[in-house]
């Protein structure tokens, strides 16, 4: 099943390629299919599904296509992906009409979802370390989640000496969801540990 499946990926690539550089990633044992990490379709048992959305509404009424159903942690999960049959795949236009109303609508919600969730709003993030982050090109809480603190902080570090352990503390504080204050003992200590053992002057090291 995991070899139909790549070869839809495949295929998916091929007919959407005026879409952009379309990258695929395993998940609830499918697979995203996305543009600049906007997740349009999903592709499973060797089918691919296109996010429904208000454009293609009518389509996927009328045809009455089938949504994907994937198992989360044991229990199914309806998905609202559509399923494209054999008829759109014989109609380039259509199809590629709908998977840009699909990609469009993906991008819509990642950017609304950003305007909710800015950087400066996770516990410890001031604007200023938002800043710092964005000037890395760590712009969203995925990418740093992604990335981690430690690669995060060396990023920063990378262009600012004197960035110090407090940041690093923040950082870790924001991806788990705690003030920095609240980390565990044994997660402060790991990090210090890390911190202390970077090949830095001990005056680079000030606490920002």
């Amino acid at each position: 099943m995991k070899k139909i499946s790549y070869e839809r990926i495949y295929k998916s690539q091929e007919y959407l390629s005026e879409l952009g550089d379309i990258h695929h990633r395993a998940l609830f044992g499918g697979y995203t299919l996305a543009v600049d990490n906007a997740v349009f379709a999903m592709v499973s048992d060797g089918e691919l599904y296109l996010r429904a959305c208000e454009q293609s509404a009518t389509y996927y009424v009328k045809h009455a296509s089938s949504f994907l159903t994937l198992l989360k942690r044991g229990r199914p999960v309806l998905l609202n992906y559509f399923r494209v049959d054999d008829g759109l795949w014989q109609d380039r236009g259509t199809l590629l009409q709908l998977s840009s109303f699909a990609l469009e609508a993906a991008r819509r919600e990642r950017y609304q979802r950003y305007q909710r969730n800015r950087l400066k709003d996770l516990p410890n993030l001031t604007f200023q370390i938002e800043v710092l982050l964005f000037e890395v090109g760590i712009t969203n809480e995925e990418m740093l989640r992604e990335l981690g603190a430690k690669a995060s902080w060396l990023k920063i570090r990378a262009q600012n000496k004197q960035l110090g352990i407090k940041v690093l503390f923040a950082l870790e504080g924001a991806i788990e969801g705690l003030h920095e204050a609240a980390l565990p003992a044994e997660i402060r200590q790991e990090l210090t540990e890390w911190f202390n053992a970077l090949p830095e002057p001990a005056e680079n090291r000030s606490a920002m």
